[in-house]
């Protein structure tokens, strides 16, 4: 099938796979490429300085040979640490970031609790201070870093099983209750997070709002597409891309499942 343009999708695992997933609903008339830096993952651990370093070279590289018509950053560590330096390093490119949704909580909730599930990275960044600050000054929020849960939902993804007992662990701090009221919205603010939106139901303490931004992400990337009006029509098949350059099977087979043939390398 010849397609309009082509859309790179970038995460740091396979998490961004769940902006795939509804981005291929809304632009079936573009061609995907999915990059998954696993050679990096959890960016959650890296220094600052060092990530925002690794990423520009990678970006650079990534440009230059596949030339996407819009990328698609399906991240919010990478995208609260780099969207910013990015647009300056390659101003000719268009980019869409993945940050946390915390506008539409503080505009939902009833309770005036909110919690973000989010990454140590993305807890930690200015840019989800200034988020939290512009949008949701007149409620509480609580900020939860996860060590562990974008490597359970990684895991999940590869092999289909997921300690529930780990994931009530990692989601536990979310649950606030403080003077009758009770968190009724949590932002999942990692895009791996939706995979195990069903274990976190079931082992929660209380039902509560979980807002995945995956549609939003595709409907903002549809709008600037359409804008852009791209002709850059191609026959290329959907391509998936592993820079670790070990990919076990399991991550193959995932990808295939989502119709992209595999390379492993940047």
């Amino acid at each position: 099938m010849t397609t309009k343009g082509t859309i790179l999708y970038f995460d740091s695992g396979i998490g961004g796979l769940s902006v795939v997933k509804e981005a291929r609903i809304l632009l079936p008339d573009y061609r995907s490429i999915y990059v998954a830096d696993d050679a990096a993952f959890p960016y959650g651990a890296w220094e600052e300085a060092t990530l925002l370093e690794r990423m520009a070279g990678l970006f650079g590289q990534l440009i230059e040979e596949h030339r996407p018509d819009l990328i698609v950053i399906a991240c919010n560590t990478a995208s609260t640490l780099a969207i910013d330096a990015l647009r300056d390093a390659f101003p000719d490119q268009a980019f869409v970031g993945t940050v946390p949704a915390i506008k539409p909580a503080a505009e939902r909730t009833v309770s005036g609790l909110i919690s973000v599930l989010a990454t140590p990275g993305t807890v930690k960044r200015q840019y989800t201070r200034d988020l939290i600050d512009r949008y949701a000054s007149c409620v509480h929020v609580r900020l939860v870093g996860s060590e562990k849960l974008a490597a359970l939902a990684e895991n999940y993804m590869r092999t289909g099983f997921v300690d529930e007992s780990a994931v009530r662990e990692e989601i536990a701090q979310c649950f606030v209750e403080r003077d009758g009221r009770r968190t009724d919205i949590v932002v999942l603010a990692c895009t791996h997070y939706p995979f195990l939106a069903n274990r976190m139901r079931k082992v929660a303490p209380w039902p509560v709002d979980w807002i995945d931004t995956s549609e939003a992400i595709a409907r903002r990337a549809l709008n600037l597409i359409t804008e852009m009006k791209p002709d850059n029509f191609s026959d290329a098949p959907d391509l998936a891309v592993f820079t670790s350059g070990r990919t076990p099977q399991e991550l193959r087979r995932l990808a295939q499942g989502f119709g992209f043939q595999v390379r492993t390398g940047p």
